[in-house]
């Protein structure tokens, strides 16, 4: 089993060497109880944690939110354009600020292969690395 707590210090994975990168449009964040903290302690800080992420919401901040399908908490899409913003962020929250929750941070942005579909983009540029590179895939 992993170690949480390392799961929220370590830094983002790095594409694969020659990769193309997407651009940066949003920051997901899954936020999951720590281990060891039960339903009542969640509940102490729920009403402060509603108002504060209402208000990130409203403010532009959170653009979609969800409830984690296992029960174990929620999945929010920040309006940033990196980690650290999103953990910026993700530290104003009552759950952040009691150390209730682990938060996992994934980058996200547009589907890289869809540039492709207008004869250009970011898929372009993969087809141009796998040539220079003697790939012919």
């Amino acid at each position: 089993m992993t170690n949480p707590v390392m799961q929220t210090q370590l830094p983002p994975p790095q594409p694969p060497s020659g990769a193309v990168s997407p651009k940066t449009t949003e920051v997901m964040v899954v936020l999951t109880a720590k281990h060891g903290i039960n339903r009542e302690q969640i509940m102490k800080v729920m009403p402060a944690e509603i108002r504060a992420t209402v208000k990130l919401y409203l403010d532009g901040k959170i653009r979609q939110w969800y409830s984690r399908g296992d029960g174990r908490g929620v999945i929010l899409f920040l309006d940033v354009k990196t980690v650290d913003e999103a953990h910026a962020v993700m530290d104003t929250l009552p759950l952040s600020k009691e150390n209730l929750m682990d938060h996992e941070y994934i980058p996200v942005g547009p589907l890289l292969p869809l540039g492709s579909l207008i004869g250009g983009g970011p898929a372009a540029g993969i087809a141009e690395i796998h040539t220079q590179s003697g790939d012919s895939r």
